[in-house]
């Protein structure tokens, strides 16, 4: 009994004194638990108070304008509370179907195919030339991505303007149009064959050298191999390039997606689509006139909304794809 009473008592005692220690050790883990698991959200606190200021908030907004009948007055605004009504009329109206929609849809998808394929062209290029000539090249293909969307929408204005313009001289002389009377601006598909090349023009440049930088990267033993194999170049394109340097395009081909849904500035400011034709209306347009033509503001937010919710399924999309391509790399 003596003996069993004292290894409890010598058993407490042991188990008394590893006591502090262990719960040391124990707030010490929980510490640097805490530590690992807040430190990147205070190094991101700045980055993401100010992502909340100037996006959030103002969709917040917009999402609140586009659920009433907003009137502006003098000194401010009054907005009743509709509802959804806004978008019922946005959804049942002809115009979204038959006009809106198809023109941003079709028009993006457009641009971003004839822009990814451009720039791969021109990187390709690029890529086999000599150090002096890739510079000089690249500085000269940036310059087109420098210039201001408005500069350059003017520019093909300009050439693509009724009796005077370059364009319109030129097929004229070759008899394909008469210049005084062909108006490329007032059909949708001239229209918007002019605002693809305008957006190409401006976007393949991003293209070009993120394509360049991909296949920087690529071991020139692959294109060896492919030639003694016998591929040709199409082949060492498609069975080497490709696959190589796949999350590149991914990534040029979803940021270009994204960019081309919301272009306004290019439709905007040419001849018509600033509202007097509503043939060639797209999503971005389509939501100014409303809130700043006609002065249907929750009409205008409305639209606003349902262009957002097209570029978040978009980037969605992107977002999944890259991490599923990270993941097929481990």
């Amino acid at each position: 009994m003596l003996v069993s009473d004292g290894s409890k008592d010598g058993s407490s005692g042991s188990s008394s004194l590893r006591s502090p220690r262990s719960d040391d050790g124990d707030a010490a883990r929980r510490r640097k638990r805490l530590t690992t698991l807040t430190r990147p959200w205070l190094l991101l606190a700045p980055a993401l108070v100010v992502l909340i200021g100037l996006l959030l908030w103002p969709l917040i907004q917009v999402g609140k304008l586009s659920l009433q009948d907003y009137v502006v007055k003098f000194g401010g605004g009054k907005g009743t509370y509709t509802g959804f009504d806004n978008y019922k009329d946005l959804l049942t109206g002809e115009l979204l179907w038959k006009t809106v929609l198809p023109n941003t849809v079709f028009f993006a998808f457009a641009c971003v195919g004839l822009t990814v394929a451009l720039g791969t062209a021109v990187a390709l290029l690029l890529n086999r030339l000599g150090p002096t000539w890739k510079l000089i090249c690249s500085v000269s293909i940036l310059a087109a991505w420098a210039m201001p969307a408005v500069t350059g929408t003017y520019v093909w204005i300009w050439l693509f303007s009724p009796e005077d313009g370059m364009v319109s001289q030129v097929a004229d002389s070759m008899g394909l149009i008469d210049a005084e009377t062909t108006n490329w601006f007032t059909e949708r598909l001239p229209f918007y064959a002019i605002a693809t090349i305008n957006v190409v023009h401006h976007g393949f440049p991003f293209v070009a050298i993120t394509v360049l930088a991909g296949l920087l990267t690529i071991p020139k033993e692959l294109y060896e191999a492919g030639e003694i194999d016998g591929a040709n170049a199409w082949q060492r394109f498609w069975k080497i390039t490709v696959p190589t340097i796949k999350p590149v395009f991914l990534v040029v081909t979803i940021l270009s997606t994204i960019w081309d849904f919301k272009v306004f500035t290019q439709v905007f400011l040419m001849p018509g689509g600033s509202g007097s034709n509503p043939d060639v209306y797209n999503l971005g347009v389509y939501s100014y006139i409303e809130a700043f033509a006609k002065n249907d503001y929750g009409a205008g937010a409305a639209a606003a909304v349902l262009l957002t919710l097209l570029l978040l399924a978009i980037t969605i999309v992107y977002i999944r794809t890259l991490f599923r391509q990270g993941e097929e790399d481990l």
